[in-house]
């Protein structure tokens, strides 16, 4: 269904991507490339998403984790090319927080407002550390009011995440995010996954996946 929309919010996504520009959320009320915040969200030409990492209108990857995961969610389906995504027919809305470096939390914090701003049904986190942050919290607590789904990953450090040191955002406590580690392809517990009873909710695979690469390529991850 191209009714959800799924906030990538990562280190952009190819929204040229062969294999996913027909999946590609645009922003309805923009323009694009004419310079004005024509839907007057506070953010000028915005027709993808946002790159909260440089503060412009263009999420592009250059790094390729956004546009991994991106193809994982949606890359469209029975095309006869590349990839089909968990959804054949979604709308992903790419938010760039991010670069190969790491990313700054208050960059993601602005991510996930403008996701529930702009109406996403869901948004992809697939990133995270260890230190409580309230303003963090208080941000996903927003998306759960706003009747928004938070999905997190539970980290890769081989860690349990219900010891004295928790991952988060995936460790908070709000009902709205789930918790995800890496399965492989025996459907155990990836080496490097981050686990919990209390903290994880469920697992996916996550060992040599194939998907999305920008320039419209495909890679393992």
């Amino acid at each position: 269904s191209a009714t959800p929309i799924v906030a990538v919010i990562d280190t952009g996504v190819d929204y040229t991507h062969p294999d996913l520009a027909a999946n590609m959320w645009t922003n309805p009320g923009e323009i694009p490339g004419n310079g004005v915040d024509d839907d007057r969200n506070g953010y000028i030409d915005d027709v993808y998403g946002y790159d909260f990492a440089y503060d412009d209108s263009d999420p592009m990857d250059d790094y390729g984790h956004g546009t991994h995961c991106a193809g994982t969610i949606g890359a469209v389906g029975n095309n006869g090319i590349g990839v089909t995504g968990v959804n054949w027919n979604v709308r992903i809305m790419a938010l760039r927080v991010g670069s190969y470096y790491g990313l700054y939390l208050m960059d993601a914090i602005e991510a996930i407002d403008y996701a529930i701003q702009m109406g996403a049904t869901v948004t992809s986190n697939s990133w995270g550390g260890y230190g409580y942050s309230q303003a963090l919290y208080d941000a996903i607590n927003r998306a759960r009011n706003a009747g928004q789904l938070f999905v997190a990953a539970a980290g890769n450090d081989a860690w349990d995440n219900d010891s004295w040191l928790p991952n988060y955002p995936s460790s908070y406590d709000l009902d709205n995010i789930i918790a995800v580690a890496a399965s492989d392809d025996r459907d155990n517990l990836a080496w490097f996954s981050n686990y919990g009873a209390t903290s994880v909710d469920l697992a996916a695979p996550g060992v040599n996946i194939l998907s999305c690469a920008p320039g419209g390529g495909y890679q393992t991850m």
